[in-house]
C-alpha cells in the first residue's frame, strides 16, 4: 500500500453510485456520530478469514457466499409472532453448508451477505414509479421505498449501523447457544419444502450424519453432547460451533470510511525484518498499523464501480480486509490484471476473491481469457461463480426473475471451463433465503428448481424489493447438484461427467 492512501484519499477521486444529500452539514454530523460508535467486527476475526480464505485459494476449503440482494429494516426480525427472517437466514446457510461438506468432504467457509447489505447500486437516478419520475430507490440506508419518502437522508446511515449490529449480535448469540449443533440439523428447517424427494435426500446426510456422531462419541472424540464444560459455558468443540463472517458491497464510501480504523498488525505480521538494537532505556517500537473497515468482515467492488482510476478502488486497496471483485463480461483481460495489480500490490495470499458474473449465454466467451490472464500474472485469487446476477429476466407479468435451469447452466460451464484450464472453481456466490410470510411458505421469486415453480405462480410469495433470490428448496436444490458433482470428483468421474449426471437426476 503507497504511503499515500488514507482513509479519506478516495475523495479525490471520481466516484459512481454516489449519493446526493440535501443538507451536507446534517451528513457530517451523522458521518462523525458515526466514527464515534464501537466496531462492528474485530481485527482478529478478519486475520482469521483472510487464513481461511487461504485455504480455499489452495483448494483446502469451499466458499459460500450468500444471502440477500439487499436487506430491509424490516427484515431485522425474529419476534414470536412474527417470521423469525435472522435465525431462518442462518439456518438454509447451515443446511446449505452441511450438504455440500457432506460431498466434497472439504471445510465451507460461510460469508453472510446479512448485518448491512442495505445499499443497492442503480443504473439511472431516477425511475418511474405510478406514473411519476422519482429519485431511484438506492436502498434502506439512503432512502425509502415509497415513491413519496425518496429524497435521501442521512439518518438512515445509522439507522443502518444499529440494524446491522442488531442482526449481527443475534447472529453471534444463535451460533454461540448450539442452533449450529450437528446434533439437531433438523431444527433448521424443512417444513416448507413441499418436495419428497428433497426431503428424503436431506434426511439420508441427516441419518448419515448422526451416525457417525455416535460413532465418533463411542470412541472417545469429545462432540460436544452432555458435556459438563458445555452446559457451564465452555467450549463446545467442533461439532457445536461454526465460524460465520459477514459481507456487504462497500458501495457507500462516506459510511465505510466512517467504519475505517487502525490498529495493530498481528504479531505474525508485525515484523518484516530483525528489529534494530536500541538503547535500553529507549521505549519499546510501536508495533506496525493497518487500516480494517470494521463495519464487515468482507467487502466487494462492484462491476459498476471497479474503476481504476475511481474513488471505490482508491479506498478498497487500502484496507486491510479480504476484498471481492464483481467480474463480468465488461471486463478487458488487461484490465482485471492492472486492477490486482493496484488492489494486491505485494501479491497477499487470501486478500482477492474474483466473483464471476457472465450469464449463462456469455461465460463461454469471457471466463477461460480471464483465467488465462491471471495465471500469467501469477496473482493468487479465489475465484467463485456468481450465477445470479447475469441471469435476470422479466416474466410476462412484469415482475424480475431467474430461471433456475439458466443459473445450472452458468454454473455447470464454470466448473467445466476452470477444469479445461488446469483451474478450480473455489465457491459459489447466491442471493437466497430461507425467509418465509405470515403463513410459512417460502418466497416464489425465481422459476424452476424441483418444486418446479412457474410463473403463475410468481406473485404468489414474491417478497424481494431488489432481486429475485432463491428460496429455501431451490437453494437446496444447488446445494445436492454441487455436492453430488464433488462426490463423483472424488471417486474418480471427471468433473462435468459428475455435474452433468447430477443434473440428470432432477428436474429443474
Amino acid at each position: 500500500m503507497s504511503d499515500s492512501w488514507t482513509p479519506d484519499s478516495w475523495r479525490s477521486k471520481p466516484a459512481t453510485q454516489g449519493v446526493t444529500y440535501p443538507d451536507e452539514q446534517h451528513l457530517s454530523k451523522v458521518l462523525s456520530k458515526i466514527s464515534t460508535l464501537p466496531p462492528l467486527v474485530t481485527p482478529s476475526e478478519i486475520e482469521r478469514l483472510r487464513f481461511q480464505l487461504g485455504a480455499v485459494q489452495r483448494n483446502e476449503a469451499f466458499l459460500l457466499h450468500a444471502g440477500d440482494c439487499a436487506e430491509s429494516f424490516d427484515a431485522c426480525t425474529q419476534a414470536r409472532l412474527l417470521p423469525e427472517n435472522i435465525s431462518a437466514k442462518i439456518g438454509l446457510i447451515l443446511s446449505f453448508s452441511l450438504i455440500l461438506i457432506w460431498g466434497a468432504r472439504l471445510p465451507v467457509v460461510r460469508i453472510g451477505r446479512i448485518a448491512g447489505q442495505y445499499a443497492k447500486p442503480r443504473s439511472s437516478g431516477t425511475e418511474i414509479v405510478g406514473g411519476r419520475e422519482v429519485i431511484s430507490f438506492r436502498g434502506d440506508n439512503v432512502n425509502g421505498l415509497d415513491p413519496d419518502d425518496r429524497t435521501p437522508d442521512p439518518e438512515r446511515m445509522l439507522s443502518a449501523y444499529f440494524h446491522s449490529t442488531a442482526t449481527l449480535n443475534h447472529v453471534r448469540a444463535l451460533l454461540t447457544s448450539g442452533f449450529a449443533s450437528l446434533h439437531h440439523p433438523r431444527d433448521w428447517s424443512l417444513g416448507h419444502v413441499r418436495s419428497p424427494a428433497l426431503r428424503e435426500e436431506f434426511e439420508r446426510i441427516v441419518e448419515g450424519l448422526s451416525d457417525a456422531l455416535d460413532f465418533s462419541t463411542t470412541i472417545g472424540v469429545d462432540s460436544g453432547r452432555e458435556n459438563p464444560r458445555y452446559e457451564s459455558g465452555g467450549g463446545r468443540g467442533a461439532f457445536g460451533e461454526v465460524d460465520f463472517y459477514t459481507s456487504h458491497e462497500g458501495l457507500m464510501l462516506d459510511y465505510e470510511q466512517a467504519l475505517t480504523r487502525s490498529f495493530p498488525l498481528p504479531s505474525t505480521h508485525s515484523l518484516t525484518r530483525p528489529p534494530s538494537p536500541v538503547p535500553s532505556s529507549s521505549p519499546p517500537p510501536s508495533p506496525p498499523k493497518a487500516f480494517y473497515n470494521t463495519s464487515a468482515h468482507f467487502l466487494w467492488i462492484g462491476d459498476r464501480t471497479r474503476q481504476l482510476d475511481g474513488a471505490h478502488v482508491e479506498y478498497f486497496r487500502g484496507i486491510r480486509n479480504p476484498i471481492g471483485v464483481k467480474v463480468g463480461p465488461s471486463m478487458k483481460s488487461d484490465e482485471l490484471v492492472r486492477l490486482l495489480d493496484v488492489i494486491n500490490p505485494d501479491k497477499e495470499d487470501g486478500r482477492v476473491t474474483l466473483i464471476t458474473r457472465y450469464g449463462a449465454g456469455k461465460i463461454e466467451d469471457h471466463l477461460a481469457s480471464h483465467i488465462e490472464v491471471v495465471k500469467k500474472s501469477q496473482h493468487p485469487v479465489i475465484w467463485i461463480c456468481d450465477p445470479m446476477h447475469g441471469n435476470t429476466q422479466t416474466s410476462s407479468s412484469g415482475l424480475k426473475t431467474r430461471n433456475f435451469g439458466t443459473i445450472i447452466s452458468e454454473l455447470t460451464s464454470c466448473i467445466r471451463i476452470h477444469g479445461a484450464c488446469g483451474s478450480r472453481l473455489g465457491g459459489v456466490s447466491l442471493e437466497f433465503t430461507g425467509e418465509i410470510n405470515d403463513e410459512g411458505f417460502s418466497v416464489t421469486e425465481c422459476l424452476g428448481g424441483s418444486m418446479q415453480l412457474s410463473e403463475e405462480e410468481l406473485g404468489l410469495r414474491y417478497q424481494s424489493f431488489c432481486d429475485p433470490r432463491l428460496n429455501f428448496e431451490q437453494s437446496l436444490d444447488v446445494a445436492f447438484l454441487i455436492s453430488e458433482h464433488f462426490k463423483k470428483e472424488r471417486r474418480g468421474q471427471k468433473p462435468t461427467d459428475a455435474l452433468y449426471s447430477a443434473l440428470g437426476g432432477r428436474k429443474i
